[in-house]
């Protein structure tokens, strides 16, 4: 079959272009059913809707690019991680003109973001691989980069040195002398609380890289973590995970946590338990957000450069559209950025055994 067209669609099933032009811009003015019906033969025969650019300009840019963030437009704003990831982004497509939207899944009064939102590209960041945003943006065959995902072939990715970080994390606390350690870390679509099998539970890319990391110096040492998932990425997310970690007995000397913000939650339970940190317990976050380094006592934790990855990003982005829009193939590459571990004040030697408080 040649080309798919809206056309095409009408013809196999009996209606006018226009009936199928409005099941992707109108949906109000078709019956649910029929609106189904086209849409499920436009899947059929391949077809993912008019082309979005194409509709807002003639000359087919649409002067903006798309982020899918985690699938929640709620830690754009709210995460200082990701805010700081949008800071970087924007400040290097700023000299280009081109706006930056954001994107969500969903579908609302029959419009689909990732599907019908004009944009020139888009940046998948940090991202459920099974998301239909994710697979709407591939399908449209737009120019992307990956950042915080597995790398694949033929799409250009941004990531840390996630695993070397979290190596470097553990390490340190084998290094002062603890043995009873725990893990603090994220699930996508998991479960939440004490985990038998980290790696298994660990799907995401961030999630599993640094698991391996923490294991590289722990099965090294020979030591065995408790390990603990939490949903989501605020600090109220972790608080049920992290109460049933240092609910364990006898309960960990120290937790190494998948981010600063369960880093920080957990220095608020120590607080409620009456824990002396780093006394009683050792914490490492990782990611050096601003309140890791005003947090008392400050956090020790795993420093990624949060807006040399955002400006990276949208430097690989603004390429791969370029290279689209002259016809060009654009240079594939995978990047790692560095990380680094930050001791501060929250890590140190166990107590030892005659010193230790007993667990409340």
């Amino acid at each position: 079959m040649g080309r798919v067209t809206l056309q095409t669609i009408a013809d196999q099933l009996g209606v006018s272009r226009m009936t199928v032009s409005n099941a992707f811009s109108r949906p109000d003015q078709l019956s649910s059913e029929l609106r189904d019906r086209i849409l499920s033969t436009a899947h059929e025969l391949g077809y993912v809707g008019p082309d979005p650019t194409a509709r807002a300009l003639a000359r087919g840019t649409a002067g903006a690019v798309g982020v899918l963030l985690t699938d929640s437009l709620r830690l754009a704003f709210t995460d200082q991680v990701a805010t700081e990831f949008l800071g970087g982004v924007v400040q290097e497509l700023g000299p280009t003109g081109r706006a930056l939207t954001l994107l969500t899944t969903g579908t609302r009064d029959g419009v689909e973001p990732a599907r019908d939102v004009a944009i020139d590209g888009a940046l998948i960041y940090s991202c459920d691989v099974a998301s239909p945003a994710r697979e709407w943006l591939l399908r449209r065959k737009l120019p992307v980069v990956f950042v915080d995902q597995d790398p694949v072939p033929g799409i250009t990715s941004i990531n840390v040195d996630d695993r070397s970080g979290a190596r470097a994390a553990a390490q340190h606390l084998v290094d002062l002398g603890h043995r009873r350690i725990g893990i603090l870390n994220a699930t996508v679509d998991g479960p939440a609380g004490i985990v038998d099998d980290p790696l298994g539970a660990a799907t995401a890319h961030p999630q599993r890289q640094r698991m391996l990391g923490w294991l590289d110096a722990l099965d090294a040492a020979g030591i065995s973590p408790i390990v603990a998932q939490a949903s989501g990425g605020a600090v109220d997310d972790s608080r049920e995970a992290a109460a049933a970690l240092l609910a364990t007995k006898p309960r960990p000397t120290a937790v190494l946590c998948f981010s600063d913000v369960f880093a920080l939650g957990v220095l608020r339970l120590a607080r409620v338990l009456k824990l002396d940190v780093p006394a009683d317990l050792s914490v490492i976050g990782f990611d050096d957000t601003p309140a890791a380094r005003t947090s008392e006592p400050a956090l020790t934790t795993v420093r990624q450069d949060v807006a040399a990855k955002g400006r990276l990003a949208a430097t690989a982005l603004n390429a791969a559209i370029d290279h689209a829009s002259s016809g060009s193939p654009a240079k594939v590459r995978h990047h790692v950025l560095p990380t680094e571990l930050v001791v501060r004040e929250t890590t140190a030697r166990p107590r030892s055994p005659r010193a230790t408080r007993p667990s409340p």
